[in-house]
C-alpha cells in the first residue's frame, strides 16, 4: 500500500512538474511574439511611398481572377480567395502602371479568406482602398471578360480555386488566348488550378514540358491530412499528370517558376516576386519597392535551411542592427510550429532560438 502511494505521488509530482514546464514554455514562447501592430489596420495607399510617389503613367490592363467558391467540396470548411495574394499582386501591377480588373467565375462579391497573422501594411491598405474594394465587391463575371483587353492575367490562390477554376471553359479560353498571343499568364499557390486543363490550338496541353510551381502535396497534406478526399485532385499531382516539370521549393517559402510567358508561384509568400516577374516579362523594369518584414524573415529562413543557424543569426544581425530593416519574427515562429508538426524537434529548437535572437536584436535597436 505504501509503495502504491509512493508511485501515485511520484506520478502526480511528475505530471505537475510537466504542466509547470509546459505553461512556463508557453508563456516564454508567447513573449517572443511581438504584440499586434494595430496601427497597420489604418494603412492607406497614400501612406505607402511605393504606391503614392513616382506614379507611372498607364501602360495597359491586367486581369486578376479569384475564386467564387465559399466551401471546400462537401464539407463546411470555409474557403475563398486569399486576400494577401490578390492585394499584393494588385498593388505591384498598379504601382507599375497597369489598371487591374478583377473577375471571378460567378461575378459579384466572391468569398475572401483573411489570415490576420499574415496581414501587412499593403493588405490593410487594400481593405481601406475604396477603388479596390469596389472592384472586389463587384467582380466581373468571367464569361463577360474580353481577353484582348489585357496584357496579362493573374490567378490568385485560395483553396476554392481547386473547385471552380479547372473546368471553367471561359478561363481556359482566356488563358489560351493570352498565352498564344505572347501575353503573360501568372498564377500563385492554388491559382495554377486554372491552367491544368488548358489545351492549346495545336492540341497539346499548356503545361506539357513546362516548368511549373504550385501548392505542393507536402504543404497541402500537412495542413489538411484529408485533402485527397476533399479536393478533386492534389494540385501537384495534377500538374505533373499534364506533363509539366514540377519545380518544388522549400515548404511555405517563396518559390516561382518562370517559363517564358508562363509564371507560376508555389504559395502565398511567392506573390511579390511572381507579380514583379510578370512586370519584367511584359517588358518593364519593376518599380523599386522596399522589402517587407515578411520577406526579410523569409530570407533568414532560406539561409537557415541552406547554410544553418549561425549564418541565419548573422543575417538577422545585418538586417535588424545594420540595415534597420523591418522583421516579422512571427513567421519564423510559425515555421518552428511546422517543424513540430513534421516531427523535426531539432529544427524547432533552432527556429525558436532564432526567434529569441531576433527579439534581442530588435531590443538593441531601441537602445541605440
Amino acid at each position: 500500500m505504501f509503495k502504491k502511494y509512493k508511485v501515485l505521488k511520484w506520478i502526480g509530482v511528475s505530471v505537475l512538474g510537466l504542466l509547470i514546464v509546459l505553461i512556463s514554455f508557453g508563456l516564454w514562447f508567447k513573449s517572443l511574439i511581438p504584440p499586434k501592430n494595430t496601427q497597420l489596420e489604418t494603412s492607406l495607399v497614400e501612406d505607402l511611398p511605393y504606391l503614392s510617389k513616382n506614379i507611372i503613367p498607364t501602360r495597359g490592363k491586367v486581369l486578376a481572377v479569384v475564386t467564387s467558391t465559399a466551401k471546400m467540396g462537401n464539407t463546411e470548411k470555409k474557403t475563398g480567395y486569399e486576400l494577401s495574394e490578390l492585394a499584393r499582386a494588385y498593388y505591384v501591377f498598379t504601382a507599375n502602371g497597369f489598371e487591374v480588373d478583377i473577375a471571378s467565375p460567378l461575378g459579384g462579391e466572391p468569398p475572401v479568406i483573411i489570415d490576420d497573422e499574415d496581414m501587412g501594411a499593403y493588405d490593410y491598405a487594400f481593405l481601406n482602398d475604396s477603388v479596390a474594394q469596389y472592384k472586389t465587391s463587384n467582380t466581373i463575371a468571367i464569361k463577360n471578360v474580353i481577353a484582348n483587353d489585357y496584357q496579362a492575367v493573374f490567378f490568385a490562390g485560395g483553396k476554392g480555386a481547386m473547385f471552380d477554376f479547372p473546368d471553367n471553359k471561359n478561363i481556359q479560353h482566356i488563358v489560351r488566348k493570352l498565352y498564344e498571343t505572347n501575353k503573360v499568364v501568372g498564377a500563385v499557390c492554388h491559382g495554377p488550378a486554372a491552367l491544368v486543363n488548358v489545351t492549346l490550338q495545336n492540341g497539346r496541353t499548356l503545361l506539357k514540358n513546362k516548368k511549373v510551381s504550385g501548392f505542393t502535396n507536402k504543404e497541402e497534406l500537412l495542413l489538411i491530412p484529408e485533402a485527397k478526399e476533399i479536393f478533386p485532385f492534389l494540385l501537384q499531382d495534377k500538374i505533373v499528370s499534364q506533363g509539366a516539370r514540377f519545380d518544388e521549393g522549400a515548404m511555405y517559402l517563396e518559390k516561382i517558376s518562370h517559363d517564358n510567358n508562363l509564371i507560376t508561384g508555389q504559395n502565398p509568400w511567392s506573390t511579390w516576386i511572381l507579380a514583379e516577374t510578370m512586370i519584367k516579362q511584359m517588358g518593364y523594369t519593376p518599380k523599386y519597392r522596399e522589402t517587407t518584414d515578411e520577406e526579410n524573415a523569409e530570407k533568414v529562413l532560406s539561409i537557415y535551411k541552406s547554410k544553418g543557424k549561425h549564418k541565419a543569426k548573422e543575417t538577422i544581425e545585418k538586417l535588424i542592427l545594420q540595415q534597420k530593416k523591418p522583421f516579422k519574427r512571427i513567421l519564423i515562429a510559425k515555421h518552428g510550429i511546422v517543424a513540430v508538426m513534421k516531427g523535426e524537434i531539432g529544427n524547432f529548437i533552432d527556429l525558436i532560438g532564432l526567434v529569441s535572437f531576433a527579439k534581442k536584436s530588435a531590443a538593441k535597436t531601441t537602445k541605440l
